[in-house]
């Protein structure tokens, strides 16, 4: 059995020397080895002592299952605090009740309440007979599963299937009213983004905390592809930085590291004090990331085996 994961912090996640709270996104493996290899990435990054870690949940709810298992085998092996993401997507509202209440019963008492993206070979969203509309109406029937900490999706740069950004707002504002207590952002990389929507939040009347995520980017091209289909724009200083890094790793990293960390620094300066990483089950830039930051896995000690963890 595998020992103690890291420890629990006594401030709820938040760094005793300088106040920043960090969160981490993982996605469920598809194999053995990416298993092994994000077992690894938690053992590295749980000294972090993050105020939470999640686990997506693919597309249609195509890693249920694998999904629930990396969740509470984190919430059994681990002090971490993990949290369950939870769609829409082809399930009816009574399935995803009895997953929600699956997860209660596991310990876990946060969920990350998505409508979900569309199953593969479809071109657009339509809700599942009998299930949950939208993330407002999940978030919604998840209070009445349990008393779960709910955080929800915000885009600084509108939902691509939004109408407009006013739409887009409101919706945020009915998420949050339906009872979710954080909005963790899409990724961005222009900060002004970000800090014009954090304004326009709070002249809506929405105080749940507003958390930017941050992507660390070390596969220019792969990123770019994905910002595109979720609506992000593509600095063009960013595309300059990764200019002639292709058969470069190391460069793309060191860059990458600088981005991220420069990005962080300054939304610091703006009153920023929590910051969610999409580490894409990698740890390496994540923990360069979060040193630059004053937060350091080297003044916490790692009790485990990583070959018992596995």
């Amino acid at each position: 059995m595998a020992h103690s994961l890291g420890q629990a912090s006594d401030t709820g996640g938040v760094s005793a020397t300088t106040g920043i709270s960090v969160s981490f996104e993982f996605f469920p493996p598809k194999s053995e080895d990416a298993e092994v290899a994000l077992w690894d990435t938690v053992c590295r990054l749980a000294p972090l002592q993050p105020a939470f870690v999640s686990v997506t949940y693919g597309a249609g709810g195509s890693t249920r299952e694998r999904t629930h298992a990396t969740v509470t085998r984190i919430a059994r092996e681990t002090a971490l605090t993990p949290a369950a993401h939870l769609t829409c997507v082809d399930a009816t509202r009574s399935e995803v009740d009895d997953v929600a209440r699956q997860y209660w019963e596991a310990g876990i008492r946060h969920l990350v309440a998505l409508r979900g993206d569309p199953p593969e070979n479809t071109t657009s969203y339509s809700p599942a007979a009998g299930g949950y509309k939208y993330a407002s109406d999940l978030v919604s029937g998840l209070r009445k599963v349990a008393d779960f900490e709910i955080s929800v999706a915000a885009y600084p740069e509108v939902h691509p299937d939004a109408p407009s950004r006013a739409f887009d707002l409101d919706y945020l504002k009915r998420k949050i009213d339906a009872g979710a207590t954080r909005a963790i952002t899409q990724f961005f990389f222009d900060n002004s983004v970000f800090l014009r929507f954090r304004d326009a939040v709070a002249a809506a009347g929405i105080d749940a905390p507003l958390v930017p995520g941050i992507m660390p980017v070390t596969n220019f091209n792969g990123i770019r592809g994905f910002a595109e289909r979720c609506g992000t724009s593509i600095p063009a200083w960013l595309a300059d930085a990764f200019e002639g890094l292709d058969d470069d790793p190391d460069g793309r990293r060191r860059v990458a590291e600088k981005v991220a960390g420069d990005q962080c620094l300054e939304l610091m300066k703006h009153g920023v004090d929590e910051f969610h990483f999409y580490t894409l089950n990698r740890a390496q830039l994540t923990v360069a990331i979060c040193r630059q930051l004053g937060i350091s896995e080297d003044k916490v000690p790692l009790a485990v085996d990583l070959e018992a963890a596995r």
